[in-house]
């Protein structure tokens, strides 16, 4: 019997920077809650299919000056960088074209304060996180649009959107064929995507 190998373990919360320094596990994935390491499960087959389909119908909708990227860490911002930090790594994400340049000329995580458009596609082992925690976080980080998608809803998606002090503002879940004025205008055919 072989045993699996441990990642260190963490004796303290730590900062954003400490976190990318941490070694991990290449093959698991993790990100940072409020300075605790969290493992979470790796998409699954259809919800890589799902989120392909959801880039292939996006792509050519969004203006040239953004970028969309799949699966990849987002710094929240929400401390001090000598803080315990939060990042997340949202289903998909929609940043400025020169914050995509920055980290792909210079490394580095992108931010919160690049991001327009956060996608998070909800599993059973997701939903709660996405719906409750992340929703929050993602509002409290100043993201100003957020959808969450449900693909055992029809599918459906729930368009958020900033609204101050008050942060999202949930519209009602939609199905179908769906148009979307903001952040941009996009068209989509969620009835296509699994």
């Amino acid at each position: 019997m072989t045993a699996e190998p441990i990642s260190p373990v963490q004796l303290r919360p730590l900062t954003v920077a400490e976190y990318l320094a941490w070694p991990g596990d290449p093959e698991r994935r993790y990100e940072l809650q409020e300075g605790s390491i969290v493992m979470t499960s790796r998409p699954g087959i259809g919800h890589r299919d799902f989120l392909g389909e959801l880039y292939v119908q996006l792509r050519p909708q969004v203006p040239p000056h953004l970028k969309m990227i799949m699966e990849i860490d987002l710094d929240l911002h929400l401390v001090a960088p000598t803080r315990p930090g939060t990042v997340r790594v949202p289903d998909l994400l929609v940043v400025t074209a020169d914050a995509h340049l920055r980290v792909s000329r210079d490394g580095g995580l992108l931010r919160a304060e690049d991001t327009v458009l956060a996608v998070e596609i909800h599993s059973d082992s997701t939903k709660r996180t996405d719906t409750a925690i992340k929703h929050s976080e993602y509002a409290d980080a100043g993201i100003g649009h957020c959808w969450m998608i449900d693909p055992a809803d029809g599918p459906s998606l729930t368009a958020c959107h900033l609204a101050g002090e008050f942060g999202y503002i949930n519209a009602s879940p939609v199905r179908g064929e769906i148009t979307l004025p903001a952040p941009f205008p996009v068209d989509l055919s969620l009835g296509a995507l699994g």
